[in-house]
Parts: C-alpha cells; structure tokens; sequence
C-alpha cells in the first residue's frame, strides 16, 4: 500500500508527528474550544488554522530543502547532502513558532 513512498526514519517520523498533533488537537479542542486570535498572520485564527498553515509550512520547507541539499552539499563542499533531520528540527520550530504566535 504504502510502496510508492520512500519512508526513511526521518519521513516516518514526520508522519508520525503529525499524526500525534491532529490527536493531541483534537482532545484540547474538546477540552478547550478556541476562540479568534490576531498574531502575525494577515487574519484571525483559531488553533486550528494555524496547524494547518504551520503544517503547510512545514511540508515547504521540508521540500525546499529537499530540493536544494544537492546545491548545498556542493556549496559546502560536504561529500554527502546534508541530514534531512535538519529539515525536520527546522520545520518542527517553524511550526511551533506558528501555532505561538500566528
């Protein structure tokens, strides 16, 4: 079912985060509904909102980085391209810092 993805420890991990944080917000949305907040964001958001638009953000960045570890490597000189947990810890903050101050 799942043979078409290249699920390396990194990308089940990812997956696995974000399973965990569609659970965990679920249960404090029922414990404690949102209301609008105004942040950084050009619009009013709920929690649930700015999951979203820090998982969208998350995802890019993810794929930015993906996209651009070839050029980096050789930039740098590095004989591999760098960790893709690099792109996980960097994507994790942003979305962390979304959810706080979106």
């Amino acid at each position: 079912m799942f043979i078409w993805m290249a699920w390396t420890t990194p990308v089940a991990v990812f997956f696995i985060c974000i399973a965990l944080m569609l659970i965990a917000m679920t249960v404090w949305e029922i414990k404690s509904p949102t209301t609008l907040r105004r942040g950084f964001l050009p619009m009013d958001t709920t929690r649930g909102d700015r999951l979203f638009i820090g998982l969208l953000a998350a995802a890019y960045l993810n794929l930015i980085f993906v996209g651009i570890s070839g050029w980096l490597a050789q930039w740098f000189g590095l004989d591999a391209d760098p960790s893709i947990w690099i792109s996980f810890l960097a994507s994790m903050a942003l979305l962390v810092w979304i959810m706080r101050k979106g």
